[in-house]
C-alpha cells in the first residue's frame, strides 16, 4: 500500500498578509513539488473601503508531500499596464504540453466594486515565467473566477461568473485553450462565483460558492447541471475551520478527490444565531486559511466530512 500523508489543519496561512483565498493546487512536473496559487487579500493591510481585496497578487507557495507548505512569495510578471493592479482566482492547468493560466484582472487598486473585471491568459512551461496571450473575450465586462476543464476529446470548456448577469455561470469552449466561443449561461438556479469542474465516481461535478457554503452539481454532459446537496454550510471543528467554506479546487489522484477551500475562521463565532463577536477586530475577521478535505461519492452523492483527519497519497509519478 502506498504510504499516505497526513495534511494539516489549516493547511495553509499567508506569513505575509493573512489572507490566502481562491486556492488552485497543481503538481510541478519540473521540479516534482505541489504548488499552491491563489489571490494574496491583505487582511493585516490598512483597508480603505474594500481596497484590501484589491491591488492584490498571485501568492505562491510549495510542498513535496502537500502538508508542509513553504511560502515562495508572489508570481513575478504579469503586468500588462503601469502601476500596482490586481489579479484574482487563478486557474492554472496543463494541458497541450505547457501550462496554462486563467486569472481575473482589475486595473488598479479600486475602493469599492464599481470596475470592470477581464479574464487573461498566460501560458508558462515551469509555472513561474508566464507569458501573457492577451485578453478572453467573454460574455461581458464583468467577468470573474474562471475553471477549465476538458468536457470531452480535444473540446476544453471554462466556466466563469459573469457579473453583469446576475452573477451567473456562463462557458465558454475552446480546441486549443487561446481562442474561446462564449456558449452562455449554464447554472441560473442563484448567484454564485469560484465554479470548479471534476470527474470523479463516474460522473462529473460542479461545485461553486453560492455564500452559503458550496452549491454542488452534476452532469452527463458538461452543459446540463443538475442541483444536488450542499457542502460545507456549517462550521467545522477543526483548528481555524470555523466559517463557510468559500472558493474551492479540487485535485483528483487517482479515483480519489481532495479539496482545497479557504475560510475565515474568525468571521462568525457563533453560527447558531449568525451573530458575530464584538470583541474581534475588522482586520481580525478577515483572515482567511486554506483548509482540505477529501470528497467521496456515496449512494450517488458527494459528500465532505470537513471535521475528519485528512491523510492523500504520498508524491509519486503526478504527471
Amino acid at each position: 500500500m502506498k504510504q499516505e500523508i497526513r495534511l494539516p489543519a489549516p493547511l495553509f496561512r499567508d506569513p505575509i498578509y493573512d489572507c490566502p483565498t481562491d486556492p488552485t493546487v497543481i503538481w510541478n512536473r519540473e521540479e516534482k513539488k505541489w504548488m499552491l496559487f491563489y489571490t494574496q487579500r491583505r487582511a493585516t493591510d490598512v483597508a480603505v473601503g474594500v481596497s484590501w481585496v484589491h491591488g492584490t497578487k498571485i501568492g505562491v507557495a510549495e510542498s513535496e508531500d502537500g502538508a508542509k507548505w513553504l511560502y515562495r512569495g508572489t508570481l513575478e510578471g504579469l503586468d500588462i499596464e503601469h502601476g500596482c493592479n490586481t489579479f484574482w482566482a487563478p486557474e492554472i492547468l496543463w494541458a497541450k504540453g505547457e501550462y496554462h493560466m486563467y486569472v481575473s484582472y482589475i486595473t488598479g487598486v479600486p475602493t469599492d466594486w464599481d470596475y470592470p473585471r477581464r479574464m487573461l491568459h498566460y501560458v508558462s512551461d515551469n509555472l513561474w515565467d508566464w507569458d501573457c496571450k492577451g485578453e478572453i473575450a467573454l460574455s461581458s465586462g464583468r467577468v470573474i473566477d474562471a475553471c477549465v476543464f476538458e468536457a470531452s476529446p480535444g473540446l476544453f470548456k471554462l466556466w466563469y461568473k459573469d457579473e453583469n448577469h446576475e452573477s451567473r455561470t456562463y462557458a465558454a469552449e475552446s480546441r486549443d485553450l487561446y481562442n474561446w466561443t462564449v456558449v452562455g449561461e449554464e447554472v441560473s438556479d442563484c448567484a454564485q462565483e469560484g465554479p470548479n469542474v471534476f470527474a470523479l465516481g463516474g460522473k462529473i461535478w460542479m461545485i461553486s460558492d453560492f455564500w452559503h457554503g458550496l452549491a454542488v452539481y452534476t452532469s452527463d454532459d458538461c452543459a446540463h447541471w443538475t442541483r444536488c446537496p450542499n457542502l460545507l454550510d456549517a462550521s467545522g471543528t477543526r483548528p481555524m475551520d470555523r466559517g463557510l467554506g468559500h472558493h474551492a479546487d479540487v485535485v483528483v489522484r487517482g479515483d480519489r478527490a481532495f479539496l482545497f477551500y479557504f475560510c475565515h475562521p474568525y468571521a462568525c463565532e457563533l453560527p447558531a444565531d449568525g451573530n458575530r463577536r464584538k470583541d474581534f477586530t475588522d482586520q481580525q475577521r478577515n483572515v482567511a486559511v486554506v483548509q482540505a478535505a477529501e470528497l467521496f461519492v456515496r449512494d450517488g452523492v458527494l459528500v465532505c466530512d470537513r471535521n475528519a483527519d485528512v491523510s492523500w497519497p504520498a508524491p509519486g509519478d503526478e504527471a
